[in-house]
């Protein structure tokens, strides 16, 4: 570590209760005490940083070996830790979770009073604790063993009892935590994190998971909804459809435009085949030539074929279809060219598409 850093880490742990004393009873914080806070927080920032950094030398046999117990589980990986390390323990389960690996939380006290009996025999324990002698944990160790699942652990404490009954511990010793009292879990508790995360990820490539995975899995977000939502699923359908007939005029046209809301009609034919679209934007080029609303047959005034899709295609696709040729609205046809649906751009963004 340079001597400037040095500088920071030492700052700190050497605030004095005087100061703090000071930031509580001051409205107005001086330009000197704005700047030590902007010091402490970069001074966490660089040693939660560095706690990271550390981590590279734990990737290595014991993290390989978590990784191949994690990918021969025939169950789910069960996460489990106490206090803080609970709470990294459900984002880690989480993660797990969604990027391919079912996984859950157990809190290792309510463990002991039942919920033990989530683990089956399928399964593999993943067990968080820095110092690796949180009671709640060596508690059950005997039960873990007993079911004789893989049992996983994460330790800062590579000789504790955690780390010794685990068939594989992985190290997450940090030289400091980032509390200036070294009380608070902060740097273990990020590297802790971190290290979760290389896990969830090098097993997420190793299933070879895709983003269409990742989609069904996360159904009601932005990637879920742009890879999963297809054009069916928001069109409108049936009577919704503005729709008008080949020997239409302009005024009909108009009247099915503003009935159904969507800022344009389709013009078919017999068969329900799309002959054209007529737009707001062609109504108003049409209105500048003087057009008779009542003689003028809208085949006259349409635009002939108009931008189609397909109802299977992905809703994100069809958005992107719109913002190349410029519009704001798509017709839907089916493999015969017939006419099943429509939708706009606020249909999109209904959707969360856009």
């Amino acid at each position: 570590m340079n001597a400037e850093k040095k500088a920071v880490v030492v700052l700190s742990t050497s605030i004095s209760g005087q100061y703090l004393s000071s930031l509580n009873n001051t409205s107005q914080l001086s330009q000197s005490d704005r700047q030590k806070l902007r010091e402490l927080g970069l001074a966490v920032l660089e040693t939660e940083a560095e706690a990271v950094r550390a981590l590279t030398r734990c990737v290595n046999g014991d993290f390989v070996r978590a990784c191949e117990h994690m990918l021969r589980c025939e169950g789910r990986i069960v996460v489990t830790g106490m206090g803080k390390s609970g709470h990294i323990g459900n984002k880690i389960a989480a993660t797990l979770a969604s990027t391919g690996t079912p996984a859950f939380f157990v809190h290792p006290g309510e463990a002991s009073h039942g919920d033990l009996g989530m683990i089956t025999p399928g399964d593999v324990v993943l067990a968080l604790s820095n110092s690796g002698e949180t009671s709640e944990l060596v508690t059950i160790l005997p039960l873990i063993k007993r079911l004789g699942v893989p049992l996983i652990a994460m330790t800062g404490n590579p000789a504790s009892t955690l780390a010794r009954e685990a068939d594989v511990n992985i190290d997450v010793t940090v030289e400091r935590e980032a509390c200036p009292l070294g009380l608070a879990p902060t740097a273990s508790t990020t590297a802790t994190l971190a290290m979760g995360d290389a896990l969830a990820v090098a097993l997420l490539e190793a299933r070879g998971f895709t983003e269409q995975d990742f989609a069904r899995s996360h159904p009601g977000g932005t990637l879920g909804r742009r890879l999963l939502l297809h054009v069916n699923d928001i069109m409108h359908q049936g009577n919704e459809i503005p729709t008008v007939s080949h020997s239409a005029t302009l005024g009909e046209a108009l009247v099915e435009m503003t009935a159904k809301g969507l800022g344009m009609t389709a013009v078919v034919n017999d068969e329900n085949r799309v002959l054209g679209v007529f737009t707001d934007g062609d109504l108003r080029r049409t209105l500048d030539r003087g057009c008779h609303l009542q003689a003028t047959p809208v085949t006259e005034v349409m635009t002939p074929g108009g931008v189609t899709t397909s109802p299977e295609r992905l809703a994100a696709e069809a958005l992107k279809l719109m913002e190349e040729k410029k519009i704001n609205a798509l017709l839907v046809v089916d493999e015969k060219e017939r006419l099943v649906g429509a939708l706009n751009m606020h249909d999109l963004l209904r959707a969360g598409v856009v």
